[in-house]
């Protein structure tokens, strides 16, 4: 069998308030030739499929022209779509009807019946070319602390997470057949992954959100991870990864390999795994940072305009300065005028005698514990304690919560 593992597309998602649309519609079109020409006998999207609980109308209409246009083109393709912590689990759900009609299942919650695991819902088959079932999908939607606690976090959540997937993963054994594989879907921050610098936020809270890899014993073949959105293995283990997003999601992520993942399974067993690369639609450049000097001259040697505006590259300048610029845009843009870029964000570092202080952020880049960590310290000049960021936390994933099931 041929899988192909995406994961992470936050379609409707802005650039420093500028649309993405056309760089989300590019990767879809790639994805598509992609799964016609690898053979893929099914694709696994392992959550953050939206930017936003609530993502705007063309986001919802990319995904779902996209899953009709896979069906019409490959009728017997198996899509598996989850619910990441961007994603309301309710709206990821609320089409699954429509959805399986077209082999697309989409799991936005687990449920439990009489305080047991309702895992029919989270076991789908996975068919081969000639239509038999050749593996078995374990769906694991981004769990959150009220659907395995009852809202407790910690080791609760931690004991939470392990029953779950006790159970899901005894139900699929009890399944299978020897020649069957195990294949997981999830969406979670593993311990010991590697997480940018500013486009992922914390799912659970501090520590409690890194989950064990022994979580996914030996015999589930291949697991599918989104959350993370640079590519890499878990714990060293080349059956446990995290595919990373298609497209850099900040200037933190210009450097990334964006790609999906091409699992290929003899049987029960895990082949090969191997990396397709995601052409860049729309490039993105970052200038500094440097002395004001320079950063004018090196935008003056731009390029001059040719591309379609929805081509030319994002850009981010990053300046140097010794005190305040007034006029510091109005140079700027006066630089770049005519240049084939559009610039999305500057950001400014002043320099005193003897050190250096921090970049000036937007609030776009801050996270909302951030944001609250600062406001805490400036309204009563201390740092927040454990237990304040922790109900802060808790708080927050309530919001949220009730925000998707809107």
């Amino acid at each position: 069998m041929r899988l192909i593992h995406t994961s992470d597309w936050h379609l409707g998602q802005n650039l420093h308030g500028q649309d993405r649309d056309y760089e989300h519609a590019a990767f879809l079109a790639w994805l598509l030739e992609q799964l016609v020409a690898q053979r893929a006998d099914a694709l696994l999207i392992a959550g953050d499929i939206f930017d936003t609980a609530n993502p705007p109308l063309k986001a919802q209409e990319r995904l779902y022209d996209f899953i009709v246009e896979a069906h019409q083109r490959l009728p017997r393709l198996d899509i598996v779509m989850i619910a990441g912590n961007h994603d309301s689990g309710g709206r990821i759900e609320l089409p699954a009807p429509l959805m399986r009609r077209l082999n697309a299942h989409a799991l936005g919650r687990i449920e439990r019946l009489d305080d047991v695991l309702d895992s029919d819902r989270l076991l789908l088959p996975l068919h081969r070319a000639d239509g038999e079932i050749g593996a078995w999908c374990l769906a694991l939607p981004f769990l959150r602390p009220a659907e395995v606690t009852g809202g407790a976090v910690g080791d609760d959540y931690l004991a939470g997470i392990d029953r779950v997937h006790h159970e899901l993963i005894a139900a699929a054994e009890a399944r299978r057949t020897p020649e069957q594989a195990l294949i997981a879907v999830s969406h979670a921050h593993m311990a010991g992954a590697a997480v940018s610098e500013d486009s992922e936020r914390n799912i659970v809270i501090g520590t409690a959100e890194a989950l064990p890899a022994s979580l996914f014993p030996a015999q589930v073949a291949y697991v599918a991870l989104g959350h993370l959105h640079k590519p890499q293995q878990v714990a060293g283990q080349g059956r446990i990864r995290y595919s990373g997003a298609p497209l850099p999601l900040s200037f933190a992520e210009v450097d990334y390999p964006h790609q999906v993942l091409l699992i290929e399974l003899d049987g029960a067993e895990l082949r090969a795994v191997e990396s397709l690369p995601v052409p860049r639609a729309v490039a993105m450049l970052r200038v500094g940072p440097a002395p004001l000097a320079e950063v004018l001259e090196r935008l003056a040697a731009l390029p001059d305009a040719a591309l379609p505006r929805e081509r030319r590259p994002w850009l981010e300048v990053r300046v140097q300065l010794e005190q305040p610029q007034p006029d510091l845009r109005q140079q700027i843009e006066a630089a770049l005028d005519g240049k084939s870029c559009r610039l999305v964000r500057i950001a400014s570092e002043y320099h005193g005698r003897s050190e250096e202080a921090p970049a000036l952020v937007g609030l776009d880049q801050l996270s909302p514990q951030e944001l609250f960590r600062r406001s805490w310290q400036a309204e009563y000049h201390n740092e927040a304690d454990a237990q304040v960021l922790e109900d802060f936390m808790t708080l927050l994933q309530t919001v949220e919560l009730q925000g998707g099931r809107a």
